[in-house]
């Protein structure tokens, strides 16, 4: 791991006046530069070359004589033959140029190797740095570990299928669709082979995936995702804030919801088994009485990451959660980073983040206020890793 103290002398050397807001750009990105256009942040988003138009061209910042933003959010798209290039030296040279402070997506680590990112991304990251491979499943100290130690609740684990008595999740990777789920439940071990061998043969999952993948049983309830926002240096109010939820649509489990049974009956082999592909999010409110509670579990993950992923989170971070029949939250997923769904926030807020800031709040904007609060207060150093 790059020693924190060498990427806080780095951010020493930064120009503040010149800080740009840096990405990978895909998943959150869109929302992360609204936020920093709102705060008046330039923004540097590093592309893909076929994959760039969105920010290259359509959403591309448009200034008047003044500097003035009138149209777009994306002041520089930083082409690249592949995402993994930002980890070229000449890639991260020109970043530091630019006094980017780096947002760290999902594509960020998907597209380039933990490892790599731990011990050879030398640009000041706006967040936990050791936290981001705690969210692959099957390291030693991931998500998992990490609730377990926290006490926080989340869905039983199967250690056998053989042992498959009620409904539940098969958690492991789309075996074509590499960054994908080949999410698939079952009730029984017989529906488990069934399933599994159907999935198998129509290429969407692997023997050897399958045999190390996640099995629990399933939360039957509503899906929240709890878009937090953890601030290191908050000097007088809570340093925990709910700036929002959003909830997904997943393709084709979607898709299955909204045919009548006589027709999900009749669906070819090809089709029986519907995958969960995120292809969209959407808002979403909790009943009053729910979000202390919500504040309760976050509250418990960032004491247990203190203690066991020092310094623990800075900034965004998601809890990806079911509520039962009972009212009950249970934990099925964590982003120690910026969450998929926060573009649902992007340029009106949501009602929380809305309701404490007294502005228009999102997950990007609140990045981007936090970046200027701590270059006010001269404490750049505590909120990169």
């Amino acid at each position: 791991m790059i020693d924190r103290k060498e990427i806080q002398e780095i951010v020493s050397n930064y120009d503040p006046s010149k800080i740009h807001v840096g990405m990978t750009a895909s998943h959150s990105a869109l929302d992360v530069c609204d936020g920093a256009a709102e705060e008046g942040l330039p923004t540097l988003a590093v592309c893909q070359k076929g994959r760039d138009k969105t920010y290259s061209t359509y959403f591309k910042a448009e200034r008047d004589n003044t500097g003035k933003l009138k149209r777009g959010m994306i002041d520089e798209a930083l082409v690249l033959n592949s995402f993994n290039d930002v980890m070229l030296e000449s890639t991260q040279e020109k970043l530091r140029k630019n006094n980017v402070l780096w947002v760290p997506n999902r594509s960020f680590t998907s597209y380039s190797d933990i490892t790599e990112i731990e011990n050879e991304f030398r640009v000041p990251m706006f967040g936990s740095r050791n936290l981001l491979r705690s969210e692959d499943r099957g390291e030693e100290r991931d998500y998992y570990w990490m609730l377990e130690k926290a006490g926080l609740p989340f869905p039983e684990k199967i250690h056998d299928p053989k042992d498959i008595d009620c409904l539940c999740i098969i958690k492991l990777a789309h075996k074509v669709k590499k960054l994908e789920r080949g999410f698939f439940t079952a009730s029984s071990y017989e529906e488990y082979t069934k399933k599994s061998k159907q999935l198998i043969k129509h290429n969407v999952i692997t023997k050897d995936d399958l045999t190390v993948a996640r099995m629990e049983k399933y939360v039957i309830g509503p899906v929240f995702n709890l878009d937090f926002f953890y601030s290191p240096i908050e000097p007088k109010m809570p340093k925990l804030e709910l700036i929002g939820i959003d909830w997904r649509f997943e393709t084709s489990l979607d898709g299955h919801c909204r045919l009548p049974a006589p027709q999900q009956m009749v669906l070819a082999d090809s089709q029986a088994t519907p995958e969960y592909t995120v292809c969209g999010h959407n808002s979403a409110t909790l009943r009053e009485s729910l979000l202390e509670e919500a504040f309760v579990l976050g509250e418990k993950y960032i004491e247990a990451c203190k203690e066991h992923y020092a310094p623990g989170v800075i900034g965004p971070f998601c809890l990806q959660t079911c509520v039962d029949k009972d009212l009950k939250f249970f934990i099925y997923d964590v982003a120690p980073r910026v969450g998929g769904g926060t573009n649902v926030h992007m340029a009106v807020g949501h009602p929380y983040g809305n309701a404490l800031w007294r502005t228009n709040m999102s997950t990007g904007r609140r990045i981007a206020l936090e970046i200027k609060r701590a270059k006010a207060m001269d404490k750049l150093h505590e909120i990169v890793t």
